[in-house]
């Protein structure tokens, strides 16, 4: 190990000089020596040169460094003047240390000649100072070398644009003691690290239109600490922009700027040294031409790559910085990394031999885009204190834990789901968010996720592998689509893995195990069934839900290979939610089901429940049940809060607004107080303090907001606190080691769990498969989709229902789903009948028209336990 690390000594040493070295040469082709007399060809200075651009030059000069060309010494009239690259020069190490300490000396900033050769950072002054200069002589190449040198260099950025500050007496003082106490260090280092300063509240980086999130932002986080000036930045950008040849010297500088950046980060941990090197990429991504294709191709990658290697801190504060940012510059900076990204999807043939996982511009670009995400829910809405409890007691292991281990087969992610390590480092969670800066829509890439291999993605996810990305950590950039893929791949090898642990188990033990959740139930009591099996597994040996469903109909022939557990669901879900059961309250107005506080029936009901939605989940089944979205934040988590009330309780929401908006005096008028009244199940009224002796306290327009919140907080939570507890708990038996949480908001568990209403039959046309003679010109297959096209919606979805199983389209709609409709005999009175496993419709060719709809609504109208098989 002691000569390896001498090796890299070595090699850093070798790498650091000659980094010097075509410095040096860069400098010489740009600025030249000093003597206008010199000889040297490969010289700014010499009368022949001819001027190339920041781009040119970079690369002539790597050509000089390969040949050992020669390099002038500098010239008298050049000793002392500062190089382009401040990290060899004292002059920059002392602007540096000058600029972060809020002491700027505006006499450093002077030029020792007219085309500012020895100006090492900028501020928004001088850059209008030059431009003025510029703009007389209509000579901007000044004003180009100047940028060019300046936003080619980290350091001289990194010194650039800094925010002055008006330090008290006592302050100067210390800040003098800290500057020669460094001074040690800071002869030792060339650039001595700088003290960021605190950015106030109101001069925060947000932009000048005073967003209220970026408000709330500073309050729940604190100040994000940075030493440049952003609105100066963009104030100089305004004006430059619009000058192309200025905007090439931009172009060109972060070319020449970004693999530098990369290898400082890479190798030289310069962050942990000084926090203000963020600066440059707060700086640079100001840049409104970002996204601009002429960046696209070299520049915007090489750019990306060098900030996916900032450390976890620096990514942290980068998000919290621009979470301050409007919803317009954060959707800038969204358009940037996605248009990098689709450039480079489409410029590009990927496949499973070419993965898009392996573009490093793409995978730098998506991690670029993680910052951006994360800055946009903590800009949002935040809820990060009402959260669930955690369940009292731990969902029990499996009894085969033991034999796993001895196998080598210790169950994966024991300790639950994923979390995203910059979710860690910024203290939050992504549902925390209500309502985020701009929609989550905006980071899906449609084009990345019509190239990506989920299967390889999944396997890269799975490995966690720092040489193989997947983009499953990074589940905003994918649509529902993808992501319900890879819970697929998730689910079926975790049902494998199971089938395989029971076998060997069965080997060791001498007994024949079951390698299925094989549930036998009579049609007429699937429930109580269903029930007495389910909690034997659930007390026994929970790791069984985690095995692929298998139902028998206790009297009937079939084979499960989906469609009867597709059966079993809906007969499961439309006992349990009758209403006559009393487990659930249905909302005639919204359509949707609620918690019955007072319901008689046990835990162990709701357990059930929990278990059938983590079930249909884990087995890829649809099912028809209506919860309204609190249900499913609930589920991940996060408790019911006022507004929940407009979508579960949309009346008495309505009424506590009213509350919250009267105008007049709310004691005297309305005469209310903290108790409420609810009505059980036979129609008595329950009295509930929402306070202690609430009855004696009345509502007043002082404290409505805090009997408002106690209300809601009463009806979406505390009432039904027993019933969810043992809902929550089913669920997470089946769904604890899914990276479901981890891929997923609450809005997309609920598509997952009860499919689309949104039925698109012209797209299940278009993806439709024939077989046994049929194709898509067959005369009876034309009247078939003439026939079905004319259907009413309820008449569509019993033909959904009697040929899939479920009468919701899948996540991604109907064109998902891949109906195969086969010849099934010549003209005859039979009915269609349908393998609803395989979503297979099997037709015979009928005569007419007419008959074929006369038979096929026969078959969907009276099909249910008939004709499906």
């Amino acid at each position: 190990t002691h000569t390896s690390c001498k090796q890299k000594l070595l090699f850093l040493m070798k790498r650091a000089a000659a980094k010097h070295l075509i410095e040096r040469y860069y400098h010489q082709l740009t600025e030249g020596c000093g003597n206008e007399a010199c000889t040297n060809e490969a010289c700014g200075s010499s009368p022949g040169f001819q001027r190339m651009d920041n781009n040119a030059a970079a690369i002539k000069a790597l050509e000089l460094y390969k040949n050992n060309a020669k390099l002038c010494d500098p010239h008298p009239s050049k000793k002392g003047a500062s190089s382009a690259f401040p990290e060899n020069s004292a002059k920059g190490a002392h602007n540096f240390s000058a600029c972060s300490n809020g002491k700027m000396n505006h006499k450093d900033l002077q030029p020792t000649r007219e085309d500012f050769r020895d100006l090492n950072y900028l501020t928004e002054e001088k850059v209008y100072e030059i431009l003025s200069l510029c703009s007389e002589t209509e000579d901007y190449s000044p004003l180009i070398r100047v940028i060019g040198r300046v936003f080619s260099s980290a350091e001289s950025l990194v010194q650039s644009f800094c925010k002055e500050k008006q330090h008290t007496k006592e302050e100067l003082k210390s800040l003098q003691a800290k500057d020669e106490d460094k001074d040690e260090d800071e002869k030792e280092t060339a650039s001595g690290s700088s003290t960021a300063m605190e950015v106030e509240p109101e001069a925060s980086a947000s932009s000048g239109d005073g967003s209220s999130n970026g408000e709330n932002n500073i309050q729940k986080f604190g100040p994000v600490e940075v030493s440049v000036d952003i609105d100066a930045v963009r104030r100089v950008y305004d004006r430059l922009l619009s000058n192309e040849k200025i905007e090439a010297a931009f172009l060109n500088a972060l070319v020449y700027l970004s693999p530098n950046v990369e290898c400082d980060l890479t190798y030289h941990n310069v962050y942990a040294a000084d926090p203000n090197y963020l600066n440059v990429f707060i700086i640079i991504m100001e840049n409104s031409n970002l996204h601009s294709p002429e960046y696209l191709e070299i520049a915007l990658p090489q750019f990306c790559k060098a900030m996916s290697k900032l450390p976890l801190p620096a990514l942290a504060k980068l998000a919290r910085l621009w979470s301050q940012y409007s919803a317009d510059q954060i959707r800038r900076l969204v358009e940037t990394f996605q248009q990098l990204i689709t450039y480079t999807v489409i410029s590009n043939e990927f496949s499973s031999d070419n993965l898009v996982n392996e573009d490093d511009g793409v995978v730098a670009a998506t991690k670029c885009l993680k910052i951006v995400y994360y800055a946009n829910v903590l800009g949002g809405d935040l809820d990060m204190d009402h959260n669930e409890e955690e369940d009292d007691e731990p969902i029990p292991e499996s009894s085969e834990l033991t034999l796993q281990e001895l196998l080598g087969e210790e169950r994966r992610n024991k300790k639950g789901p994923r979390v995203d390590p910059l979710e860690t480092e910024l203290g939050i969670r992504a549902w925390d968010c209500r309502k985020p800066l701009i929609p989550y829509e905006d980071f899906i890439n449609e084009p990345l996720n019509e190239v990506l291999e989920m299967d390889k993605d999944y396997t890269f996810f799975k490995v966690e592998t720092e040489s193989k990305f997947s983009f499953m950590t990074c589940p905003f950039i994918l649509n529902a689509v993808t992501k319900n893929l890879g819970l697929y791949y998730d689910n079926r090898i975790r049902m494998y893995s199971e089938r395989r642990i029971t076998a060997l188990y069965s080997l060791v033990q001498g007994q024949q195990l079951n390698p299925y959740l094989r549930l036998k139930v009579r049609r007429d009591h699937v429930i109580d069934d269903a029930l007495v099996r389910l909690e034997m597994i659930a007390m026994e040996n929970p790791a069984d839900l985690k095995k692929q469903l298998y139902v028998e109909f206790e009297g009937e022939q079939g084979v499960d290979e989906g469609g009867v557990s597709k059966e079993f669901f809906q007969l499961v879900v439309e006992e349990i939610f009758n209403p006559d059961i009393g487990m659930f309250t249905y909302d005639e107005s919204t359509k949707l089901f609620w918690f019955n506080p007072s319901s008689f029936e046990n835990e162990g009901q709701f357990t059930l429940i929990g278990i059938v939605l983590g079930l249909a989940i884990y087995n890829n089944c649809i099912l028809d049940v209506h919860f309204p979205m609190v249900v499913y934040r609930k589920l991940m988590g996060k408790k019911g809060m006022f507004r929940d009330l407009a979508d579960s309780h949309p009346v008495l929401f309505q009424s506590l607004k009213d509350l919250l908006e009267y105008e007049g005096n709310v004691e005297e008028d309305m005469m209310i107080t903290f108790q409420i009244s609810q009505t059980d199940l036979f129609g008595n009224p329950l009295m509930y303090d929402l306070k202690e002796g609430g009855d004696k306290i009345p509502v007043t327009n002082e404290n409505r907001k805090d009997f408002v919140a106690l209300y809601a907080e009463y009806m979406l939570n505390k009432s039904v606190e027993k019933q969810f507890k043992a809902f929550r708990r089913g669920f997470h038996m089946v769904t604890n080691e899914s990276p479901l949480k981890y891929l997923f908001r609450p809005e997309e568990i609920e598509l997952l769990i009860c499919g689309s209403r949104n039925l698109d039959f012209l797209a299940l046309e278009e993806s439709t498969e024939y077989d046994g003679g049929y194709n898509k010109d067959s005369h009876i297959i034309k009247d078939f989709w003439e026939t079905v096209h004319s259907f009413g919606q309820e008449q569509k979805r019993l033909f959904l229902q009697f040929t899939t199983g479920t009468d919701r389209a899948p996540v991604g709609g109907l064109g998902k789903l891949k109906m195969i409709i086969a010849k099934n005999g010549p003209d005859s009175d039979r009915l269609p009948t349908s393998h609803t496993c395989f979503n297979v419709l099997l037709l015979p060719e009928y005569s007419t028209k007419e008959k074929l709809r006369e038979r096929l609504l026969k078959a969907i109208t009276y099909a249910k336990g008939f004709g499906m098989l």
